[in-house]
């Protein structure tokens, strides 16, 4: 019987179930030894908080749970470590006060071991006297372990007023890290974001932020030989039950799953949380999602106006990706940062990287979620889109035309109010951006402002067997949208490539605010 992992985060209740375990333990023997104080910054349900628990019990000396890890060969000694392991996760939708009670309650555990003077009234001090006194007991330096650090600092990341007085809260207590730093053998913190360490690390000048090293970019997450190597009777399976080949059950795997990159010359990492949950229930979905999505992400997505249509195809310096989280100008960084983005590729020369989408499960789920949530869509995106999809593939352009228009009808005003929507209406960019949106709610490939001889085409869309050139008109007929594409020779590039191509002209309603009329014409390759 193979036992999966999904939804198990503690490193020994995994070893003892016999549940299948990829093995990091050659890359944890490497950063305890190289590093002292590290930083690692992943997407949610991307192995942190196993990561945090494999490190405590390996710092606790629980040699018995590594028989069979690679560890095992390079570990020696085997010493018993006091380990204070604080998950951060429970300081969610909590106040100021609640807080700091919840932080006082995991402490609690610890000075049951080793003690407590009444007089460390705040979390910091607490924590500061349970590292000494720890290390000071047993001989040995603690090891402290911080999971989700910025957990409470999300959850106001969109409230200034609170932000602040929460950031005080947590420096109180981060601090102590480095004020104790020879009571301390390791001191590992992991989060989703990068909050500066001016205003949460304060004094820990010496933090190695590990997120994007190349030799650690595995560290969380399964490569294409973890995936061979682990679960190659999983794959089997998934393919017999979906009636296909081994090799088209992994590409298909690779599509949904893969794509992610921390770093300049990362490996492709798989999404863990979605690969195991695909294998145990036989079926290749959305689990990332479903596993819950982040308001704080589309609350900062209005906040900064990001332009979704420039989120497929982004080129930005290095220099973004150390932007602290509470300094940020746009959501870019949390984008990166909470797994909807990925790098794509880097260019020494200019230092620049390539950023989109890593997969089909983000690109899909984001799109849908960006319908819901900032759209206030109330009708089915994921309902509405499967029904666009097969008039798309049938050809059947008056279908999937229909289906648009209903849907940019069911779309209300925009919660920043009528007037700015109506205003927004009269471009032609407003109609592109949701155009965009619809095409990759269905994973097509998706391009907007291609450039071509004669000017730009407003959007080009690649199926596998048909490629639309479109051009929409918001002053103007369907026929003037598709006079434009004729006149401009926008469909020429693609006429070589072996698919149909279909020209389409679109013209929306001001007043409707939807679809108005449209217009085709196909080329015989």
């Amino acid at each position: 019987m193979r036992l999966y992992t999904a939804g198990f985060t503690d490193f020994e209740e995994i070893r003892q179930k016999g549940l299948i375990y990829v093995d990091k333990t050659d890359l944890v023997y490497k950063l305890t030894v190289e590093s002292k104080f590290v930083f690692l910054s992943r997407p949610r349900r991307f192995g942190k908080s196993l990561l945090c628990s494999t490190l405590k019990y390996y710092f606790q000396g629980r040699k018995d749970l590594f028989e069979g890890l690679s560890i095992i060969d390079l570990e020696k000694n085997w010493n018993k470590h006091p380990v204070l392991h604080f998950d951060m996760s429970g300081c969610k939708h909590k106040s100021d006060e609640n807080v700091i009670k919840a932080l006082n309650l995991q402490l609690e555990d610890y000075e049951a071991l080793y003690g407590r003077n009444e007089e460390e009234s705040t979390p910091g001090l607490r924590l500061k006297g349970v590292i000494r006194r720890a290390h000071k007991m047993t001989g040995l330096k603690t090891v402290v372990i911080i999971d989700e650090y910025d957990a409470p600092l999300l959850d106001v990341l969109n409230k200034p007023e609170r932000l602040a007085s929460m950031r005080e809260i947590l420096q109180e207590f981060y601090q102590t890290l480095k004020i104790c730093d020879a009571d301390e053998q390791f001191v590992f913190i992991t989060g989703i974001t990068k909050f500066s360490q001016l205003s949460i690390f304060s004094t820990i000048n010496n933090l190695d932020n590990i997120s994007m090293e190349t030799p650690y970019s595995a560290i969380c997450g399964f490569t294409k030989a973890e995936l061979l190597n682990y679960f190659e009777t999983d794959i089997q399976e998934l393919a017999n039950t979906s009636h296909i080949s081994f090799n088209e059950t992994f590409e298909k795997l690779k599509l949904q799953y893969d794509g992610y990159h921390f770093g300049k010359e990362s490996e492709d990492i798989y999404n863990p949380y979605s690969i195991v949950k695909s294998f145990r229930s036989k079926e290749i979905g959305s689990y990332w999602f479903s596993s819950g999505t982040p308001t704080f992400l589309f609350e900062a997505m209005k906040r900064f106006h990001t332009n979704i249509l420039e989120l497929g195809d982004l080129e930005v310096p290095s220099s973004q990706f150390d932007v602290p989280t509470e300094a940020m100008t746009s959501a870019l960084p949390l984008l990166y940062q909470s797994g909807y983005l990925t790098i794509k590729s880097y260019d020494m020369d200019s230092d620049l990287y390539k950023l989109g989408f890593p997969n089909a499960e983000v690109k899909v789920g984001f799109m849908e979620n960006f319908l819901s949530t900032m759209m206030e869509v109330k009708e089915d995106p994921n309902g509405f889109a499967k029904r666009f999809y097969v008039c798309l593939k049938r050809r059947d352009i008056d279908g999937a035309m229909k289906a648009m228009q209903a849907f940019f009808a069911s779309i209300p005003y925009l919660e920043f109010g009528q007037k700015e929507l109506e205003d927004i209406a009269k471009y032609e960019a407003f109609y592109q951006m949701l155009t965009y949106v619809v095409f990759s709610t269905i994973n097509c490939r998706t391009f907007t402002e291609v450039k071509a001889a004669l000017g730009r085409t407003d959007m080009v869309v690649f199926l596998s067997d048909t490629i639309y050139v479109i051009e929409l008109k918001t002053r103007g007929t369907a026929r003037d949208a598709l006079d434009c594409i004729n006149s401009r020779d926008y469909a020429i590039p693609y006429q070589a490539d072996g698919r149909k191509v279909v020209k389409i002209g679109i013209a929306f309603s001001k007043e409707t605010r939807t679809v108005a009329e449209w217009t085709t014409e196909a080329i015989n390759n």
